[in-house]
């Protein structure tokens, strides 16, 4: 594989958002069981998007920590698993399709909530995906912290936990943000 000389590339033009639900948050032990992911635009209008729910080994599934395992359950991954998970090597061959097909050459910059574990993952498990992403991520936490600690600002969302779910929140999370910074800028002016 050739190495990507960033600064020859053209600013960005789409961010992939990307969760992951995995059986825990250990990367050397944990796995992953379900993806989502979104392009859009830096309007954040969608482009396309893709999703899978991934099977994996009974071994693994009792493995689970006790978190996962009762949120798991209770938004019906744990029965989307069972019947309709498919196997990893096909879904990763599916997603290097799909991120190659929206960004082409462009190196696709990761976007979500504490993306870097969603990264960690991915580079663990799936370095065919890994290798198609950008060195640099649009993570919303790093944001949330501003907005809550020098605005007192939280923006409320539901507890879902299904990835597909969770990156719609956290693009409407960053727009929140962004349009509270825009509001607080015009009446300064």
């Amino acid at each position: 594989m050739t190495e990507i000389d960033y600064k020859s590339l053209p600013n960005p033009t789409k961010l992939l958002w990307v969760d992951l639900e995995m059986t825990g948050i250990d990367v050397s032990r944990d796995r992953i069981l379900e993806v989502a992911c979104e392009v859009t635009d830096f309007d954040f209008k969608t482009l396309a998007s893709y999703e899978a729910v991934i099977r994996q080994p009974s071994a693994v599934l009792g493995s689970m920590n006790d978190w996962s395992k009762k949120h798991h359950k209770i938004s019906g991954l744990i029965d989307r698993i069972e019947k309709s998970g498919r196997p990893e090597k096909e879904v990763i061959h599916e997603l290097v399709g799909f991120i190659t097909a929206q960004f082409g050459t462009e190196p696709a910059i990761l976007a979500g909530n504490s993306i870097h574990n969603d990264r960690n993952f991915i580079k663990q498990w799936w370095p065919e995906v890994e290798a198609l992403l950008h060195y640099r991520m649009c993570d919303v936490s790093s944001l949330k912290i501003i907005m809550n600690c020098k605005y007192d600002t939280v923006f409320k969302k539901k507890e879902v936990h299904r990835a597909f779910d969770d990156i719609q929140a956290s693009i409407a999370e960053l727009q929140y943000y962004l349009d509270f910074l825009r509001n607080d800028e015009s009446q300064k002016n």
